[in-house]
């Protein structure tokens, strides 16, 4: 499960480098608090923000459902996909966020893939008995 564990710690400070990003965009950019619209930059900042806490209340159950119903080191590595999608993600959505579109994908279907593939399992196991 360490390999599981490793790719949570990941996530979650890959979440943590963008918000600091937000902050960092919400000095340059004169954006004052409470505000989150105003600049384009900083929206672009605050967005990818905000789509990645929205995608990982999806992908971190999903992770530690497929490492329990599937095996660990494939979970990780499904896993490791998204943690590469969020990234792809970040720098497109910077840069031109109509171009997103890969980063998205890199990042949803790693956890639906999870999700499913645990929902197949649990669903196996009751059947079995």
């Amino acid at each position: 499960m360490a390999w599981v564990e490793l790719v949570t710690i990941l996530a979650l400070l890959q979440a943590a480098f963008f918000a600091a990003r937000v902050g960092k965009a919400r000095a340059d950019y004169h954006v004052k608090a409470p505000a989150v619209a105003g600049n384009e930059m900083f929206e672009r900042y605050y967005r990818v923000q905000m789509n990645t806490l929205e995608q990982l209340v999806l992908f971190l159950p999903a992770l530690w459902l497929g490492a329990r119903h599937i095996d660990p080191r494939l979970a990780a590595a499904i896993g490791a996909i998204y943690l590469v999608g969020r990234t792809v993600y970040y720098r497109a959505y910077i840069t031109d966020p109509a171009k997103r579109g890969l980063g998205f994908s890199l990042s949803l279907f790693p956890s639906a893939a999870l999700l499913l593939a645990a929902l197949v399992s649990i669903i196996r196991g009751m059947l079995a008995g």
